[in-house]
This record gives structure tokens, sequence and C-alpha cells, in this order.
């Protein structure tokens, strides 16, 4: 079957503008309904959604606000819960004094036994008392304080323990001799932060039974 195209050229043309007309309408009319789309639901969700979610929120700011300034003593749960809080923090400044006995037993000569002793935290300072058969034994008590060393497990240097070590009391009798030494102490050495190893001439070293042996 043989088909002729009657149209004259200039038809032909008009026919496709048109057309192309038509499908540019129908797209600028869709995407202007898609524009339109999104300009409601954008209105919508800034607002209605937005003042809405603004508007709870407000409402549960005012209520737990109201709640809380409902509670009596508020100001002295706080103060109570910021203590606790601190707790931790002041435990890791707490000096480990149980180190004090260890330290006792290695300083303290084999002959001598002592009936005093204290220690300032505050003031980092020591007192020891107690007898010795000679003054030459509590010279060497002091001696040893003097010349005690320690180290940390992150400080390997040497550092005297003691400072300003001060036989401050002795006596003689038929028994032998009396005495008190103070003495500084480097917070250090009770530090719990700090492994502390010390290092005692060999003039000390008593065991730990004959330490507190008796006392005048």
């Amino acid at each position: 079957m043989i088909q002729f195209n009657l149209l004259p050229n200039v038809k032909l043309e008009y026919v496709k503008t048109q057309r192309s007309k038509r499908m540019l309408t129908m797209v600028s009319f869709v995407v202007s309904v898609v524009g339109i789309v999104v300009l409601v639901l954008s209105f919508i969700s800034v607002d209605i959604v937005q003042k809405k979610s603004l508007n709870d929120l407000n409402s549960d700011i005012t209520k737990y606000s109201t709640q809380i300034k409902s509670v009596s003593d508020l100001d002295k749960i706080l103060t109570v819960q910021n203590q606790l809080s601190t707790l931790t923090s002041l435990h890791d400044q707490k000096p480990v004094a149980s180190r004090l006995f260890t330290y006792i037993t290695q300083l303290t000569p084999a002959q001598a036994s002592l009936g005093q002793l204290s220690i300032d935290f505050t003031n980092k300072t020591l007192t020891v008392g107690g007898v010795a058969p000679s003054l030459d034994v509590v010279s060497t008590y002091t001696d040893t304080l003097k010349a005690t060393t320690y180290k940390t497990d992150t400080a390997t240097t040497a550092t005297h323990a003691f400072s300003n070590v001060v036989l401050t009391a002795f006596g003689r009798s038929e028994a032998g001799a009396t005495f008190t030494i103070t003495a500084s102490f480097d917070p250090v050495i009770f530090d719990t932060k700090s492994n502390v190893t010390l290092t005692v001439p060999q003039a000390a070293q008593a065991d730990q039974s004959s330490v507190f042996g008796g006392s005048n």
C-alpha cells in the first residue's frame, strides 16, 4: 500500500510546533504543580510542625521547672550531690597512712623501742619517741632519718624522705637513754598515686615486734 503525504511542508512544521508547544506547556504545568506542593509542604513544616514542636518544648520546660521548684530542700540536695561528686578526688588526695608502720619498721634501729609515734599530715611532720640502750643508738636513729632516701615507680632519682631532723629531747638512766625526734617528711612517700621504695642505711632495720616494745 502506497501513502502520499499531501500536507505541504509549512503545515507539517506548524503541526510539529504545536505538538512541542503542548508538550512544553504540560511539562511547565507539572513543574509548577510540584513547586507549589513543595512550597506548601515547606510552609506547613515551618509554620505548623516546628511551631508545635517549640510549643511542646516550652510546655515541657515549664512543667519540669515547676516540678523541680516544688522539691523541698533542693539547694541542700544539690549541695550534697556536689559534695559526693568530689569524694573520688578527695580520696585520691588522701595520704596512705598505713605505710607509716612499714616505714617505721624499716627506719628504727633494732636496739630501740618506740613508745611515742605521731604524724601530722597537714604540717608534714613526724614525731617518734622511746628508749634505747645508749645515746649512740639514738644518734644512729637520727642519722638514719637524715640519710634515708626514696624512689617511686615514675621517678627513679633518689630523694631524701625526711628533712629538719632534730633530736628535740633526750635523757639518760640506768636502763639506757630516752629520746624524742621530730622530722619533716616529703608528702610523696604517703601519696596514693605513687609506689614508694625507701632506701634505708643498714644500721636500722628493726623487726616489727621490737619497734614498739617499751616506752618512757
